[in-house]
Protein backbone atom coordinates (compact mmCIF):
# COMPACT_ATOMS: atom_id res chain seq x y z
CA UNK A 1 0.00 0.00 0.00
CA UNK A 2 1.52 3.28 -1.14
CA UNK A 3 -0.12 6.55 -0.11
CA UNK A 4 0.18 9.69 -2.23
CA UNK A 5 -1.41 12.85 -0.80
CA UNK A 6 -2.87 14.87 -3.67
CA UNK A 7 -4.80 18.05 -4.41
CA UNK A 8 -5.87 21.11 -2.43
CA UNK A 9 -7.90 19.07 0.06
CA UNK A 10 -4.98 16.68 0.73
CA UNK A 11 -6.76 13.57 -0.45
CA UNK A 12 -5.16 10.19 0.17
CA UNK A 13 -4.68 8.42 -3.15
CA UNK A 14 -3.58 4.82 -2.65
CA UNK A 15 -1.70 2.39 -4.84
CA UNK A 16 -2.61 -1.14 -3.79
CA UNK A 17 -0.96 -4.34 -4.93
CA UNK A 18 -1.36 -7.86 -3.59
CA UNK A 19 1.92 -9.38 -4.73
CA UNK A 20 1.39 -9.26 -8.47
CA UNK A 21 2.84 -7.00 -11.13
CA UNK A 22 -0.35 -4.98 -11.24
CA UNK A 23 -1.62 -2.32 -8.87
CA UNK A 24 -4.95 -0.67 -8.26
CA UNK A 25 -5.28 3.12 -8.10
CA UNK A 26 -7.74 4.25 -5.43
CA UNK A 27 -9.15 7.81 -5.41
CA UNK A 28 -6.81 9.74 -7.74
CA UNK A 29 -8.00 13.24 -6.86
CA UNK A 30 -5.29 15.23 -8.65
CA UNK A 31 -1.54 15.29 -9.38
CA UNK A 32 -1.61 12.56 -12.02
CA UNK A 33 2.13 12.96 -12.69
CA UNK A 34 2.96 12.06 -9.09
CA UNK A 35 0.61 9.09 -9.24
CA UNK A 36 2.23 7.81 -12.43
CA UNK A 37 5.66 8.32 -10.86
CA UNK A 38 4.52 6.28 -7.86
CA UNK A 39 3.35 3.44 -10.08
CA UNK A 40 6.63 3.49 -11.99
CA UNK A 41 8.63 3.49 -8.77
CA UNK A 42 6.86 0.28 -7.78
CA UNK A 43 7.64 -1.13 -11.26
CA UNK A 44 4.01 -2.06 -11.73
CA UNK A 45 1.23 -1.58 -14.24
CA UNK A 46 -2.14 -0.21 -13.10
CA UNK A 47 -5.07 -2.57 -13.62
CA UNK A 48 -7.82 -0.02 -12.94
CA UNK A 49 -9.11 2.90 -10.92
CA UNK A 50 -11.64 2.46 -8.13
CA UNK A 51 -13.40 5.39 -6.47
CA UNK A 52 -14.72 5.21 -2.91
CA UNK A 53 -17.21 7.93 -3.87
CA UNK A 54 -17.71 10.60 -6.49
CA UNK A 55 -16.54 13.89 -4.96
CA UNK A 56 -14.17 15.90 -7.14
CA UNK A 57 -11.24 15.72 -4.72
CA UNK A 58 -11.23 11.93 -5.24
CA UNK A 59 -11.89 11.86 -9.00
CA UNK A 60 -10.09 14.88 -10.46
CA UNK A 61 -7.23 13.01 -12.15
CA UNK A 62 -9.31 10.11 -13.49
CA UNK A 63 -9.68 11.38 -17.05
CA UNK A 64 -6.06 12.42 -17.43
CA UNK A 65 -4.78 9.13 -16.02
CA UNK A 66 -6.99 7.16 -18.37
CA UNK A 67 -5.74 9.18 -21.35
CA UNK A 68 -2.08 8.92 -20.30
CA UNK A 69 -2.19 5.15 -19.96
CA UNK A 70 -4.25 4.75 -23.13
CA UNK A 71 -1.36 6.41 -24.94
CA UNK A 72 0.87 3.63 -23.59
CA UNK A 73 -1.54 0.94 -24.75
CA UNK A 74 -2.89 0.26 -21.23
CA UNK A 75 -6.64 0.18 -20.71
CA UNK A 76 -7.57 1.66 -17.35
CA UNK A 77 -11.20 0.86 -16.46
CA UNK A 78 -12.93 3.04 -13.86
CA UNK A 79 -15.16 1.58 -11.14
CA UNK A 80 -17.57 3.46 -8.89
CA UNK A 81 -20.72 2.56 -6.98
CA UNK A 82 -23.80 2.76 -9.16
CA UNK A 83 -25.42 5.39 -6.88
CA UNK A 84 -22.52 7.80 -7.52
CA UNK A 85 -22.26 7.35 -11.28
CA UNK A 86 -23.59 10.89 -11.87
CA UNK A 87 -20.29 12.27 -10.54
CA UNK A 88 -18.66 11.00 -13.74
CA UNK A 89 -19.40 11.44 -17.43
CA UNK A 90 -21.96 13.84 -18.86
CA UNK A 91 -23.45 14.87 -15.50
CA UNK A 92 -20.11 15.25 -13.71
CA UNK A 93 -19.53 18.99 -14.11
CA UNK A 94 -23.05 19.94 -12.98
CA UNK A 95 -23.03 17.51 -10.04
CA UNK A 96 -19.63 18.63 -8.80
CA UNK A 97 -20.45 22.33 -9.20
CA UNK A 98 -23.45 21.82 -6.91
CA UNK A 99 -21.18 20.24 -4.30
CA UNK A 100 -18.75 23.16 -4.51
CA UNK A 101 -21.52 25.71 -4.11
CA UNK A 102 -22.74 23.82 -1.05
CA UNK A 103 -19.21 24.04 0.34
CA UNK A 104 -19.53 27.82 0.13
CA UNK A 105 -17.16 28.21 -2.82
CA UNK A 106 -18.39 31.20 -4.78
CA UNK A 107 -16.52 30.48 -8.00
CA UNK A 108 -16.52 26.76 -8.86
CA UNK A 109 -14.69 27.58 -12.10
CA UNK A 110 -11.52 27.84 -10.01
CA UNK A 111 -11.70 24.04 -9.87
CA UNK A 112 -12.61 23.59 -13.54
CA UNK A 113 -9.62 21.34 -14.24
CA UNK A 114 -10.95 18.87 -11.65
CA UNK A 115 -14.57 19.00 -12.83
CA UNK A 116 -14.24 18.67 -16.59
CA UNK A 117 -13.17 15.76 -18.76
CA UNK A 118 -14.32 13.08 -16.34
CA UNK A 119 -15.12 9.94 -18.39
CA UNK A 120 -18.09 7.67 -17.94
CA UNK A 121 -17.54 4.79 -15.51
CA UNK A 122 -16.71 1.40 -16.97
CA UNK A 123 -17.86 -0.67 -13.98
CA UNK A 124 -20.72 0.05 -11.58
CA UNK A 125 -20.11 -1.52 -8.19
CA UNK A 126 -22.49 -2.89 -5.59
CA UNK A 127 -22.16 -4.44 -2.15
CA UNK A 128 -20.09 -7.63 -2.11
CA UNK A 129 -18.39 -7.12 -5.48
CA UNK A 130 -14.73 -8.00 -5.87
CA UNK A 131 -12.69 -5.13 -7.29
CA UNK A 132 -10.96 -6.14 -10.53
CA UNK A 133 -8.57 -9.05 -9.88
CA UNK A 134 -7.81 -8.15 -6.28
CA UNK A 135 -9.06 -9.62 -2.98
CA UNK A 136 -10.70 -6.29 -2.12
CA UNK A 137 -14.45 -6.47 -1.58
CA UNK A 138 -16.98 -3.65 -1.74
CA UNK A 139 -18.76 -2.72 1.49
CA UNK A 140 -21.52 -0.17 0.99
CA UNK A 141 -21.27 2.68 3.50
CA UNK A 142 -23.64 5.41 2.29
CA UNK A 143 -24.07 8.68 4.15
CA UNK A 144 -21.20 10.85 2.95
CA UNK A 145 -22.64 10.30 -0.52
CA UNK A 146 -25.34 7.87 -1.56
CA UNK A 147 -22.79 5.66 -3.27
CA UNK A 148 -20.02 5.77 -0.68
CA UNK A 149 -18.13 2.51 -0.29
CA UNK A 150 -15.24 0.95 1.59
CA UNK A 151 -12.85 -1.63 0.17
CA UNK A 152 -12.12 -4.53 2.50
CA UNK A 153 -9.30 -7.05 2.28
CA UNK A 154 -10.28 -9.74 4.77
CA UNK A 155 -7.12 -11.87 4.66
CA UNK A 156 -4.85 -8.84 4.79
CA UNK A 157 -6.89 -7.15 7.50
CA UNK A 158 -7.16 -3.83 5.69
CA UNK A 159 -9.94 -1.39 4.87
CA UNK A 160 -9.89 1.62 2.56
CA UNK A 161 -12.63 3.71 4.14
CA UNK A 162 -12.85 6.67 1.74
CA UNK A 163 -14.61 9.58 3.41
CA UNK A 164 -16.87 7.37 5.54
CA UNK A 165 -14.57 6.96 8.54
CA UNK A 166 -11.49 8.95 9.52
CA UNK A 167 -9.04 8.80 12.40
CA UNK A 168 -11.28 9.97 15.27
CA UNK A 169 -13.77 11.40 12.83
CA UNK A 170 -16.40 10.72 10.18
CA UNK A 171 -17.16 12.15 6.77
CA UNK A 172 -19.20 15.33 6.45
CA UNK A 173 -22.87 14.83 5.65
CA UNK A 174 -23.97 18.35 4.69
CA UNK A 175 -23.38 17.97 0.93
CA UNK A 176 -25.94 16.70 -1.62
CA UNK A 177 -26.64 13.02 -0.98
CA UNK A 178 -25.26 13.14 2.55
CA UNK A 179 -27.15 11.93 5.62
CA UNK A 180 -25.62 11.72 9.10
CA UNK A 181 -27.97 9.05 10.45
CA UNK A 182 -27.32 6.84 7.43
CA UNK A 183 -23.56 7.27 7.71
CA UNK A 184 -23.42 6.52 11.43
CA UNK A 185 -25.55 3.41 10.92
CA UNK A 186 -23.23 2.24 8.14
CA UNK A 187 -20.13 2.81 10.25
CA UNK A 188 -21.55 0.96 13.24
CA UNK A 189 -22.98 -2.00 11.31
CA UNK A 190 -20.52 -2.37 8.42
CA UNK A 191 -17.13 -1.12 9.66
CA UNK A 192 -16.93 -1.38 13.45
CA UNK A 193 -18.05 -5.03 13.29
CA UNK A 194 -14.85 -5.96 11.43
CA UNK A 195 -11.97 -7.56 13.38
CA UNK A 196 -10.58 -4.94 15.79
CA UNK A 197 -7.05 -5.24 14.39
CA UNK A 198 -8.22 -4.23 10.90
CA UNK A 199 -6.06 -1.36 9.59
CA UNK A 200 -8.12 1.51 8.21
CA UNK A 201 -6.80 3.74 5.43
CA UNK A 202 -9.09 6.78 5.08
CA UNK A 203 -9.58 9.28 2.27
CA UNK A 204 -7.93 12.06 4.30
CA UNK A 205 -5.58 12.14 7.25
CA UNK A 206 -3.86 9.43 9.26
CA UNK A 207 -4.54 5.71 9.12
CA UNK A 208 -6.10 4.01 12.12
CA UNK A 209 -7.61 0.70 13.26
CA UNK A 210 -11.12 -0.49 13.93
CA UNK A 211 -10.25 -1.04 17.59
CA UNK A 212 -8.92 2.49 17.98
CA UNK A 213 -12.10 3.98 16.51
CA UNK A 214 -14.40 1.82 18.66
CA UNK A 215 -12.61 3.00 21.79
CA UNK A 216 -11.98 6.64 20.97
CA UNK A 217 -13.98 8.02 18.06
CA UNK A 218 -16.38 10.55 19.67
CA UNK A 219 -18.89 10.29 16.80
CA UNK A 220 -19.53 6.55 17.09
CA UNK A 221 -18.84 5.61 20.71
Amino acid sequence: IERIVVGPLETNCYLYANGKKECLIIDPGEDEARIVAGVNMLKMVPCGIVLTHGHFDHTGAVGRLKSLYKGEGIALPIAIHEADRHYLGKKAAKTNRESLLNLGIENPDDFADLLNGLPEPDILLKDGDRVFNTPLQVIETPGHTRGGICLYGEKEGILFSGDSLFFMGIGRTDLPGGDEKTLLEAIRTRILVLPPETRVFPGHGLDTTVEREIKGNPFVR
